[in-house]
């Protein structure tokens, strides 16, 4: 099972380099999914930009294509997000609105992080999106809620409770449950 940690911040000075950093790590001790990250910085997808809907799967850009074969290989995806004005921060919801079909039938689910709800209405605001797009929102999370505490004030280091990660691995447990759940889903073209 291919899993793709996506990092939805893309300011320069984010905490969801290090949230995903932590993650990624925490996944590929899990054992269970062959692991990618992806850093929605680096992806540097322009404000959504194709002619045609792409649900048509007709792109004209070369960016489109790249991120449509690259969302097309998982079996299942993390979204390292934070909350941006009680939302999702725009960049990781342009990076939805590219595909369709890519992201269907998978189950994803959520590493947030914030203030005082920990990201959690980007989380529920993002569900609605995923389900328009026929992924599986699952409900197990991780979440940080005053996410500066978990920075380690002497060297800088981000070091979370020991909470978070169980709450990690029981959604990486999950997680691949769906993904395994919905794999015959994913194998077999709709019609």
């Amino acid at each position: 099972m291919h899993l793709e940690i996506i990092i939805g911040s893309t300011r320069e000075a984010r905490v969801g380099v290090h949230v995903g950093h932590w993650f990624e790590r925490i996944a590929r001790a899990h054992g269970k999914f062959d692991i990618e990250l992806i850093d929605l910085a680096h992806v540097k997808l322009p404000l959504f930009d194709e002619p045609k809907h792409p649900r048509l799967r007709e792109y004209k850009h070369d960016h489109t294509k790249a991120w449509s074969a690259r969302i097309a290989r998982a079996d299942a995806y993390v979204f390292v997000t934070p909350e941006y004005n009680y939302a999702p921060p725009p960049s990781l919801v342009n990076a939805l609105d590219y595909l369709v079909h890519e992201w269907g039938y998978k189950p994803v689910a959520f590493v947030s992080y914030g203030g005082v709800s920990g990201g959690t209405r980007s989380v529920q605001m993002t569900k609605l999106i995923v389900t328009g797009l026929k992924m599986m929102p699952i409900v197990e999370a991780v979440n940080f809620p005053f996410v500066a505490n978990s920075f380690n004030k002497e060297t800088g280091a981000f070091e979370p409770a020991a909470a978070q990660e169980d709450a990690a691995k029981v959604m990486l447990n999950e997680l691949y449950r769906w993904a395994e759940a919905l794999k015959p889903m994913r194998a077999k073209p709709a019609g």
